[in-house]
């Protein structure tokens, strides 16, 4: 069919491209940097949703966020200058969590170029090395060219964010130039010989594990995969904070691989004869150090699936590598016959027993335990609830004691990211206006973006936030007291009444500090969060001495001094 071209500038022609490719909702700060994009937004009134954030790292966090929820782009525009250097962590966030993600940041006009201008950066040398493509968008007329660019190389192998930057001349240009169809997700499937090998090795093996990880999966491919480890007798993990990537109902299940782990489940890593990683990278976090598999020479057989050919064999010497993104590899899997000859099923069980009990809340110094809180979100949310964390020792607790169902369900940064948790929140309440939606917050964590409140109050998104105070930078306080017991100093701080602050944006607010007190706390919060379709707080208060799941500060501190005495 052709098209009618008429004469537009260049915020009309951008955002006649990002509908033309399927953009339903944008994440922003504004900025007179790309004014014309902004003006260009009333010609999409009903089509194109502008979501106005609060400041750029909450904005490039929800555009994240939204990238992990619908494996489409999550689109995100700021400012020149500051705005981009605030937006550069939702940038690295989505980096390492292969997460698609398009940012656009305003730019000086070319006529301004390389004179240090107001605000003027070089983004290719900025965003460089965490992002997939970086670009300036120089000529009005090729603005299409670049949008659809920028679409397959975010989504393509292992998705990723690209930066685009938007000169103000180029925004401000006219040209007569003819739109982009949708952009086409490019796969990478196995090959027969690929499956033939992998099948083979598998029936070989009496200590076979599976762990699943990445971006990219779907409801259907993890049926799939979970039949696969049916047949295949395989006990299955997640890999580091992507618990949504398998139904952990499934009689496979075994566990969260990584950091916080339970013992059972890294003595099962150490023991297995054959890992086979389907969608990760398998990172620092989830290898805990490169020990569970030892770098560059495991002593497993590895079977490594990842889309990105440039990932395998860069940091494990592996058995076989394949090329394939999970839900193609899932769907070839899904027609494999097992051959073999040793049964396996005894240790299925076995790993998924374990794996249960570890959901028995584990005690706690003090009034108020956050097992016993963690226990009691889990046995009460949906299972189709969605939980989202930033960074810190807190989150070890939702992530063990909730059984995560599948797509969705969590949004966790393997970056790492403080700050994510409430973000990511109003990204999926967004996305999914029906679906619970539960922020787990540590007090420093949530009080990094805190003011995206606002976004909740503005948009009516009924989140529950659940913020631990614990008066201390808790996670670095473990590390101090591990290197150096008994000598903490700059980690502790005097915080807010949180559930003072939420009332501020018409929310709901309580303070807890005991077991008795929580469940009955949090229900008020959820029915509020649902019938007002307001935000939600509850802010616990506890023993900052119950650090991690069954682990102490006190008892931390002795064994480094205990290590120390041995050593003098």
């Amino acid at each position: 069919m052709t098209q009618t071209l008429t004469e537009r500038n260049g915020g009309q022609i951008l955002m006649q491209q990002l509908r033309q490719h399927g953009v339903r909702r944008i994440f922003m700060i504004p900025g007179e940097s790309y004014l014309p994009c902004i003006d260009a937004l009333n010609e999409h009134r009903g089509s194109i949703e502008p979501i106005v954030c609060r400041q750029e790292s909450g904005a490039a966090y929800m555009a994240e966020a939204h990238g992990k929820l619908t494996g489409e782009p999550g689109i995100c525009f700021v400012t020149r200058g500051p705005g981009a250097t605030n937006a550069s962590i939702g940038v690295h966030t989505a980096f390492q969590d292969a997460t698609p993600m398009i940012l656009f940041v305003g730019q000086v006009g070319n006529d301004f170029v390389e004179r240090e201008a107001f605000q003027e950066i070089d983004y290719r040398r900025m965003f460089g090395p965490m992002s997939k493509w970086v670009a300036q968008i120089d000529r009005t007329e090729r603005i299409p060219e670049f949008i659809a660019r920028a679409f397959q190389v975010a989504t393509s192998g292992r998705p990723g964010p690209v930066v685009l930057a938007l000169p103000e001349d180029t925004l401000w240009g006219r040209a007569t130039v003819a739109d982009m169809p949708r952009y086409q997700r490019s796969h990478s499937s196995p090959s027969q010989a690929d499956l033939a090998r992998m099948t083979a090795l598998l029936d070989v093996a009496q200590r076979p594990f599976l762990l699943l990880g990445g971006s990219g999966w779907t409801a259907t491919a993890m049926a799939q995969i979970a039949d696969f480890a049916s047949r295949f007798e395989l006990p299955v993990g997640t890999a580091w904070r992507r618990l949504e990537c398998f139904d952990q109902r499934h009689p496979n299940a075994a566990g969260h691989v990584g950091w916080g782990m339970t013992d059972a489940l890294r003595q099962r890593l150490l023991e297995a004869d054959l890992v086979l990683a389907v969608g990760t990278r398998l990172g620092e976090a989830t290898t805990e150090g490169y020990s569970l598999l030892e770098s560059p020479l495991p002593r497993q057989s590895l079977i490594h699936v990842y889309p990105d050919p440039d990932e395998l064999g860069r940091v494990y010497a592996t058995t076989q590598s394949i090329v394939a993104d999970p839900a193609r590899f899932a769907e070839a899997a899904a027609t494999l016959s097992p051959g073999h000859t040793v049964a396996r099923g005894e240790r299925v069980v076995q790993a998924h027993r374990d794996w249960q009990d570890s959901l028995q809340p584990l005690p706690a110094p003090g009034p108020l335990g956050l097992d016993q809180a963690a226990a009691h979100v889990a046995a009460h949310l949906p299972e189709d609830a969605c939980l989202t964390v930033g960074a810190g020792n807190y989150a070890l607790y939702p992530h063990r004691y909730r059984t995560f169902t599948g797509p969705g369900t969590s949004l966790a940064p393997t970056l790492g990211a403080m700050g994510y948790g409430l973000p990511a929140a109003i990204a999926a309440k967004l996305q999914d206006p029906a679906r619970t939606v539960v922020c787990y917050a540590g007090d420093g964590c949530f009080q990094m973006n805190m003011q995206e409140l606002g976004v909740a109050m503005q948009y009516r998104l009924g989140i529950v936030i659940l913020v631990f105070n614990n008066g201390m930078w808790g996670t670095i306080r473990a590390h101090q007291e591990r290197d150096f017991p008994g000598r903490p100093i700059a980690l502790s701080f005097e915080n807010p009444d949180f559930s003072q602050i939420i009332k501020g944006y018409g929310g709901h607010g309580e303070i807890v500090e005991r077991d008795a007190d929580f469940g009955p706390a949090f229900e008020r919060a959820c029915a509020f969060a649902e019938r007002e379709r307001l935000p939600a707080l509850v802010e616990i208060r506890y023993d900052g001495n119950g650090i991690a799941p069954g682990q102490t500060l006190d008892a931390i501190r002795e064994a480094a001094l205990q290590r120390q005495r041995a050593g003098a």
